[in-house]
């Protein structure tokens, strides 16, 4: 039986690795998860004695394919439930990630199932990040960074990289949502932030929140 730390663990060399696709360091994978570099490296070695991960002393670790599917369905949990939060409970975007990092460890995969199809499946979360189906496939959509646009474009906001509570209500107290129209109005050399007019409301953003917003042409 896997714990519930150990699927954290999967889910964050799912994530560093950018999908299952390269390798983690330990000290990376430790800055993500909070803890000692010496921590991480135990844990490695615990997931690599499961077949969870293949680990390589001083280069760090990628996950299995059965490493892949647990991560990949513990994602998918998490999305489902952040969809439920959200569209039948009606919590805002900014409150649910910790909700769904507690509901994403139900091991139920008939409630999941029931979920799925009471939501209607939905291919994304109230973040604009795709929700893999049951066989772990997922929809992606082409996106850029608001801070790739182009000047004079107008775009829909469609997702965010950082979804902590504080960037969320920093979007809701500026009225930027999924669906928001954007129009990119001059972007500024010297620190890279962006004027943008929003609701018919000109406002600036700085880079860091250009780089954490996902935009699509209209």
């Amino acid at each position: 039986m896997i714990t519930l730390t150990e699927e954290n663990y999967i889910k964050a060399i799912y994530h560093l690795s950018k999908h299952g696709k390269e390798m983690v360091s330990t000290n990376a994978l430790a800055e993500a998860m909070r803890t000692k570099a010496s921590s991480a490296t135990d844990m490695v070695k615990k997931l690599a004695e499961k077949n969870y991960v293949d680990y390589k002393k001083y280069q760090g670790a990628i996950l299995t394919e059965s490493g892949s599917t647990i991560a990949i369905n513990v994602i998918r949990k998490h999305r489902l439930w952040e969809v439920f939060l959200v569209d039948k409970l009606h919590f805002s975007w900014d409150e649910v990630h910790e909700l769904a990092e507690q509901l994403e460890h139900i091991k139920s995969q008939k409630l999941i199932d029931k979920l799925d199809a009471f939501l209607g499946h939905p291919t994304h979360d109230p973040h604009g990040d795709p929700i893999p189906d049951k066989h772990g496939d997922f929809t992606f959509i082409d996106k850029i960074m608001l801070a790739q646009a182009q000047v004079n474009e107008t775009y829909n906001c469609v997702g965010v990289n950082d979804s902590s509570s504080k960037f969320l209500q920093y979007l809701n107290n500026n009225k930027i949502e999924l669906g928001t129209k954007i129009e990119v109005l001059h972007k500024e050399a010297f620190d890279s932030s962006i004027k943008i007019k929003v609701n018919g409301l000109e406002m600036v953003v700085s880079n860091s929140v250009a780089q954490n917003l996902y935009i699509q042409k209209v």
